[in-house]
């Protein structure tokens, strides 16, 4: 009898946790269940998850029930789940505070500019969330098309760390 694997934890962490970590987290629960289960929290929580967040889930079909503004403190409880993969998606270039994870699991950075920031006409901030979606959705496809079975750590590292510059 084959033993079932577990799945994977993936948390994904920004600051506010008010778009792209929602975004990743929505997209991932929808293309890697059930070998992954996503989870998304924030160093300083808005409290709130952005209505085009919300709005371009929506357009791309995904479910948005339940998503809301943690903090990564809520993770890092005895009784949380352990986490295997940790992806900070604040982009550095807009010189935000990243959030630094404790443990293990295994972390990459994947940058990705802050819709949240842009200002600009109704059309401009549709398409910075429009495009953070992309963004994320391209990167969340590339890693679940990984062999992470046969992928040594050293070598699993290499490939997500590739990801985020893509």
């Amino acid at each position: 009898m084959m033993a079932i694997q577990k799945p994977y934890n993936v948390l994904f962490l920004c600051t506010g946790n008010s778009a792209r970590s929602i975004t990743a987290e929505a997209i991932m629960n929808h293309r890697g269940g059930p070998n992954f289960v996503a989870y998304s929290a924030g160093s300083h929580p808005s409290g709130s998850v952005r209505p085009e967040a919300l709005r371009q889930l929506e357009a791309a079909h995904l479910p948005v029930s339940g998503l809301r503004s943690k903090a990564w403190e809520e993770f890092s409880r005895q009784d949380s789940p352990k986490m295997d993969f940790v992806f900070i998606v604040c982009d550095n270039a807009a010189n935000e505070v990243c959030p630094v994870w404790p443990g293990q699991p295994m972390t990459a950075h994947w940058g990705v500019p802050d819709p949240a920031g842009v200002q600009g006409t109704p059309e401009q901030v549709q398409k910075a969330f429009r495009d953070a979606f992309f963004l994320l959705d391209r990167r969340i496809s590339l890693f679940l098309s990984l062999p992470l079975s046969t992928l040594s750590g050293l070598s699993l590292k290499k490939e997500i760390d590739n990801i985020g510059r893509q």
